[in-house]
């Protein structure tokens, strides 16, 4: 009869670990190792939804049911905790990984096996399985998250900045267990980055650098993990993939990219004129602005604007356009004045 109630305890706590969220993809074979973490007293089943003193579970014991204790989070493993019972302070433990989410094993101490809580992103961290190690977006960045070393319980998902960049990030898709702070450069930066407060709870040198400041070492051409392109735009580039029907601009267009731009409206010379100046008149001129503009136009068309625009880089500083500007506004009208018959060949100019 014993045996038979143990089993009875197994299916059921089975089957509640599967409705939480706990046991998906478990192992059908249960040894017996995994019936002693479902048993831990007397054959009375951790993980049946009810945290029960009269079993002595606690957060220790079985977190399943009573959630991770309070001192799980501060960035040492303490007495009482273990892989199991706080993975944030402790590591994961070594099935951990392996690609099966046992019945040990859940998206709580385990998301690399069973995958995110389904509540992590609402705003609110949610005990048993959601943790600064398992949920930062939740429940804030683990106290150790941004120390330069990547400390027991941090990963590249928790942690990109101290851990590195996870293998798939970067590929252009948010998919997975990417979010905004695990994964920017495919997921983009979160809502309150960019506000000007470094909220220290998710933002930090890696997470946000337009709130918090460039990280050590951005700067020095050295595109370095975990240095990533949302991170350190200087040192790595702009965050743009060609091919995944995001259109990211300024640099990402239909000329260099037309899968995801649509193709480029064939302009005539004095629209391609009209929009190369503002890219050397406003405050910091841009050849790649210039170089997309020209792009737009046919080839005879490109030929004009290029006469054109000589005599318009020439006559700049007489239109307030440069060093030593006289103030004459920069439009087009300004550059007419000095530059007329190359302008007014530019707008015979005809595409064949």
């Amino acid at each position: 009869m014993t045996s038979l109630k143990k089993i009875a305890h197994v299916v059921f706590a089975g089957a509640t670990l599967t409705a939480l969220g706990f046991g998906c993809g478990a192992r059908s074979d249960m040894n017996e190792q995994d019936e002693n973490l479902l048993l831990p007293d007397g054959g009375k089943a951790c993980g049946d939804g009810v945290c029960s003193k009269d079993f002595s579970e606690d957060c220790n014991t079985c977190p399943a049911d009573c959630g991770f204790c309070s001192s799980c989070g501060n960035g040492k493993c303490d007495a009482g905790e273990t892989c199991s019972s706080c993975p944030s302070d402790c590591g994961k433990c070594a099935s951990c990984g392996d690609g099966v989410c046992d019945i040990s094993e859940n998206c709580g101490s385990c998301p690399d096996d069973c995958g995110k809580c389904v509540t992590c992103g609402d705003g609110k961290c949610v005990a048993p399985g959601e943790t600064c190690s398992t949920c930062p977006l939740d429940c804030g960045l683990c106290a150790t998250c941004g120390n330069r070393k990547c400390d027991a319980g941090e990963n590249c998902d928790s942690c990109p900045g101290d851990c590195g960049s996870c293998e798939k990030c970067g590929d252009g898709f948010c998919t997975g267990k990417e979010d905004c702070l695990s994964c920017a450069p495919d997921c983009g930066k979160c809502v309150k980055c960019g506000d000007r407060v470094c909220d220290k709870a998710t933002e930090n040198c890696f997470t946000c650098p337009d709130d918090c400041g460039k990280c050590e070492g951005c700067g020095d051409g050295k595109c370095k993990s975990p240095e990533t392109c949302a991170s350190c735009a200087s040192d790595c580039g702009v965050c743009s993939v060609c091919g995944n029907k995001k259109c990211e601009g300024p640099y990402e267009t239909c000329t260099n990219c037309p899968d995801d731009c649509g193709k480029c409206e064939v302009l005539g010379c004095l629209a391609v004129i009209s929009c190369a100046i503002p890219c050397v008149t406003s405050g910091t001129p841009s050849v790649s602005c210039v170089a997309g503009c020209l792009s737009k136009g046919c080839a005879s068309v490109q030929f004009f604007v290029d006469q054109a625009f000589a005599c318009i880089l020439r006559n700049a500083s007489k239109c307030g356009v440069g060093p030593g500007g006289g103030g004459g506004g920069g439009g087009l009208e300004c550059f007419r004045k000095y530059c007329d018959s190359e302008i007014a060949a530019c707008i015979g100019a005809v595409c064949k």
